[in-house]
């Protein structure tokens, strides 16, 4: 039996992996999450009752000292974070106490016998990106954002509590992932959001940015199978896809797929924040899949079904 603590566990991704964490009724899973982005609509029902939500913030060591010392745990998956490129910019010393978060959520692991801490990074990371695709270990961390700076600073804190006390971890950087359950703030669900009400897809600049799309059920199968098999210890990889759209194809597909009457509309460029490419190297992630990565209208149509909104 394994003990699991999954923090951002009513966000998008977190609650894709509360769900397919507690499919196994040996997993005791803990779901924690402070609600301010998260949801408890996207936490699913324990049918095995191996399920605890807890609402508590990972900020404040009060709160999660206690989850701790009550229930000590083999395995963390720390996922809690502020998020979303408008938010971020908008809150950006709300950004700044997420670092708090991580230093509490490692001494407390390395002060309760946690086997190993899983760290959701993000592509933000590698900022304004010098080399394509973007490698783990050759590509620089290039970014100036709060956002960036503290999965950065995350990323060096796990790296010297492995150094210093032993304490083993996991680093996923997350490249765009879309899916049920995520939030109207992210491209994806944005612009299907629109097309399904004939809405204007709006566009920041001129829409010749470039993204890759990961799907959820790609971004968590990669995450199991790191967990399960024991892969990407002490060491980061790369979750995503490797195959590049414009924001103008992904609005033009969402179009044609959905057969909408939208029109696309473009706003000024934002100030910071809209880098102009994207394309990591899934060497790593396609050998925990073993496969190759959904492609991008395959996983648009299977959303569309899993919502309903092609029924």
């Amino acid at each position: 039996m394994a003990k699991i603590l999954i923090t951002g566990a009513a966000g998008f991704i977190g609650s894709a992996l509360t769900e397919a964490l507690m499919k196994n009724p040996e997993n005791q899973v803990v779901a924690v999450d402070n609600l301010v982005t998260g949801s408890m609509s996207k936490l699913p029902v324990s049918t095995n009752g191996n399920l605890r939500f807890i609402k508590a913030d990972v900020n404040s060591f009060r709160n999660m000292e206690g989850i701790f010392y009550s229930t000590p745990f083999d395995y963390v998956f720390h996922y809690a974070a502020l998020v979303g490129v408008r938010r971020t910019l908008s809150n950006p010393v709300s950004v700044l106490h997420d670092i708090e978060g991580i230093r509490h959520i490692l001494d407390l692991a390395k002060n309760t016998g946690v086997k190993r801490v899983y760290y959701s990074s993000s592509s933000e990371v590698y900022g304004e990106p010098v080399e394509f695709p973007q490698n783990e270990q050759t590509t620089p961390l290039n970014s100036r954002l709060p956002y960036a700076i503290v999965k950065n600073v995350g990323e060096a804190y796990l790296r010297s509590y492995h150094k210093e006390f032993g304490l083993e971890f996991t680093i996923f950087r997350f490249f765009n992932t879309y899916g049920p359950k995520q939030s109207i703030d992210f491209v994806m669900s944005k612009f299907i959001g629109a097309a399904l009400k004939n809405k204007d897809i709006t566009i920041y600049g001129d829409g010749a940015q470039t993204r890759t799309f990961c799907y959820i059920n790609d971004n968590i199968e990669a995450t199991l199978a790191a967990f399960h098999q024991n892969k990407i210890v002490n060491d980061v990889a790369n979750i995503g896809s490797d195959t590049e759209f414009s924001i103008m194809e992904l609005a033009n597909m969402v179009i044609e797929i959905t057969k909408s009457k939208s029109k696309i509309v473009h706003l000024p460029a934002l100030k910071e924040g809209d880098m102009t490419r994207r394309k990591p190297d899934i060497t790593k992630m396609k050998s925990l899949l073993g496969r190759e990565t959904t492609p991008l209208k395959t996983g648009i149509v299977e959303l569309l079904k899993q919502t309903h909104f092609l029924d």
